[in-house]
């Protein structure tokens, strides 16, 4: 009779570490960074950001933006217009990702020169309007763009989470090497850490907020901190909307012009 409870307790604690193992306990890195690429966000959604640049002194510039985005499942569509202040007022960004792994299609409107300029794979790694961002921090990587490895699980705010290290497939990326922590189940990214060629720390992405609208995670707060700059740049999302009616012909070089009259 002790033998026979000791098997049946044996066996229900094994059955429950079963039931408790974490999702991706048993996922390779390139599992997980496709159910993050995949997790859904709504065919479309329109929200106000608020962006706050801080250089190494401490000062502070902030600029209003209306986003708009639109996901047919092939292509996320994404369309940015600067509101506020003066000298930023009236410059659009429009972003076009690729779920078959197609590098993005980028452009930005420049009132001044009058003119929509295509952004070229070039200068993807350039600052993104002066902030700690860059033209390809603004698009959506595709998971075949890196090698991914789950280093570690952790336990980060209650939230068990996956670490996973990315190496870039092409050599000249300006980061050589990103680290994310990505909550199990949920496939939401909590930091990124971007290291540079020489092994050093560069930058450093901070999910400060997120929460669930029309049962859609939504990041609403995030922190980009250039470490060796010492500057950072905070965009908030306010006034999110989702399934909002919006013609494909809205995401267009002439919508950049107009602006974000729909």
């Amino acid at each position: 009779m002790k033998h026979s409870l000791k098997k049946i307790i044996i066996g229900l604690v094994c059955l429950g570490a079963v039931v408790l193992a974490p999702v991706g306990a048993t996922m390779t890195g390139n599992e997980v960074m496709q159910e993050v690429y995949t997790r859904p966000n709504g065919n479309n959604m329109s929200a106000n950001l608020i962006m706050t640049l801080t250089n190494n002194r401490g000062s502070t510039r902030e600029r209003s933006i209306v986003q708009f985005r639109q996901d047919d499942g092939a292509t996320e569509k994404k369309l940015m217009f600067f509101t506020a202040p003066a000298d930023v007022r009236d410059t659009s960004f429009l972003n076009f990702s690729y779920s078959d792994g197609r590098s993005d299609d980028q452009w930005i409107y420049l009132p001044a020169l009058k003119r929509v300029k295509r952004i070229a794979s070039d200068n993807t790694g350039d600052s993104f309007m002066g902030s700690d961002f860059t033209y390809d921090d603004m698009g959506e990587r595709h998971p075949s763009e890196d090698r991914h490895t789950v280093l570690r699980q952790e336990t980060v705010d209650g939230w068990n989470v996956l670490v996973v290290e990315s190496i870039p497939v092409d050599p000249k990326e300006t980061y050589t090497r990103t680290v994310s922590w990505i909550v199990d189940g949920e496939w939401i990214g909590l930091k990124k850490e971007f290291y540079t060629a020489d092994g050093k720390l560069g930058k450093t992405l901070s999910i400060d907020a997120f929460e669930k609208i029309d049962d859609i995670w939504v990041i609403t707060d995030m922190t980009m901190a250039n470490v060796q700059k010492n500057t950072s740049t905070r965009i908030q999302m306010k006034d999110v909307s989702f399934n909002n009616k919006l013609a494909d012909s809205f995401f267009s070089e002439r919508q950049m012009r107009i602006g974000p009259r729909t």
